[in-house]
């Protein structure tokens, strides 16, 4: 064992910390009843089980403070700065036995809750039950402060990239509106637009026909799923699925610039989402539930383009109001074909994509970096909250839990 740690019944911790109850570091304390008749707006926020909802015009907790769930929604906490209201769904710490109180919110969230939770069919966990759980903690509190201070920064880096993609999300929603209508025009391009009918720059066809859920998981060729058009202006082609194909079958295979609509859906507005494939592949067919879109040689069309266009809001509702159906709404392909909506020249619909493209790229890389920073603090929170890594030389002090 590394030296300066010993083996406790909660793992290999320093040997200046200490193990202790959860009871003892924080005493946890159900939240209070407040009927929707009784709310009144003010504010202080309400804490429900799933997070903090609309303000009242009274608290019950001094902040800041620390909340979970107690039933319904478990293993959320959440740190409310201000005064505030728990409900009775809740448990919040109603004593910090002299602990920093941010330290304590971060050390709950390494709480598996649900291995703690009740047998009936509502979720739910006992206070008693969750005070018996056995929590290592550092020996001053200035280990404390410095272990959620550190872990704090992450949240706040954290927080300034999800504000940051929400902006970029809404420039480029708005550019989308301006652009794709013709309301704002690039630099170096002007005229009216033409009026065009999908079925005067191309033709449709369908998806895989007469397979069952034998052939798909396993075989040399591939398909597009559902849920890659639904989710992507352009495909993603790491996530095809794999497919039998016989060599006697006739499908119809996929190709670079081919657009896809997915053909039905529980609601009309997410009837004919639509995809544009971007890459030459070899032997991809296109599943069962949508139906392709192939431009005919020299159409005036680009195919990002016309993705960007069909997923923008006027896209949107042309696509809408052709959904047929009540509980279950489908997008007719002869309908599709009539569809009118105006188009600018070439040289100006490539430009647009691109500039659209170029925001989509930004977006990506800003989410890959969340994803990263995200993954770094859950790693901090693993060192930081066992000791492995120490912010403060170890010293000998009394326990201040």
């Amino acid at each position: 064992m590394t030296t300066g740690y010993k083996q406790t019944e909660v793992g290999v911790i320093p040997e200046d910390w200490e193990v202790k109850r959860l009871g003892d570091i924080a005493t946890l304390q159900r939240g209070y009843d407040l009927p929707y008749r009784f709310r009144k707006p003010g504010p202080f926020p309400i804490v429900t089980s799933s997070g903090i909802e609309d303000a009242h015009d009274e608290a019950r907790v001094k902040g800041p403070g620390v909340v979970t769930g107690r039933y319904g929604t478990i293993g959320k906490v959440f740190w409310v700065q201000g005064d505030f209201w728990p409900l009775n769904t809740t448990l919040y710490v109603r004593n910090f036995h002299g602990n920093d109180r941010l330290f304590i919110s971060y050390l709950l969230c390494t709480i598996d809750f649900h291995t703690h939770s009740g047998k009936s069919g509502v979720p739910g966990v006992n206070r008693s039950d969750l005070h018996e759980i056995a929590i290592s903690i550092p020996p001053t509190l200035a280990e404390q402060k410095a272990i959620a201070e550190a872990l704090s920064d992450a949240d706040a880096f954290i927080e300034s990239l999800e504000q940051l993609i929400a902006k970029k999300r809404l420039i480029k929603q708005g550019a989308m509106q301006e652009l794709l209508a013709g309301k704002k025009r690039l630099p170096g391009f002007g005229g009216k637009w033409e009026v065009k009918r999908l079925g005067e720059i191309g033709s449709t066809f369908g998806g895989l026909t007469g397979k069952t859920k034998y052939d798909f998981g396993h075989g040399t060729a591939r398909y597009i799923t559902f849920m890659n058009i639904m989710a992507n202006v352009v495909i993603d082609c790491d996530t095809f699925d794999f497919v039998d194909i016989k060599p006697t079958e006739s499908q119809n295979r996929v190709a670079k610039g081919d657009l896809f609509f997915n053909g039905s859906s529980e609601t009309p507005e997410e009837v004919g989402m639509c995809a544009v494939l971007a890459r030459d592949v070899k032997d991809v067919f296109l599943n069962s539930f949508c139906f392709g879109f192939r431009f005919r040689e020299g159409a005036p069309a680009d195919g990002l383009y016309l993705a960007y266009y069909f997923r923008s809001g006027e896209g949107r509702e042309l696509l809408k109001s052709l959904a047929q159906g009540a509980t279950r709404y489908n997008l007719a392909k002869t309908a599709l074909l009539k569809l009118a909506f105006p188009l600018p020249l070439l040289p100006e619909q490539t430009a647009i994509a691109a500039i659209l493209s170029d925001m989509d790229a930004e977006i990506a890389a800003l989410e890959a970096k969340l994803a990263k920073a995200r993954q770094i603090k859950q790693g901090m929170m693993r060192e930081l909250l066992t000791g492995r890594i120490r912010l403060v030389n170890p010293v000998k002090s009394q326990s201040t839990g």
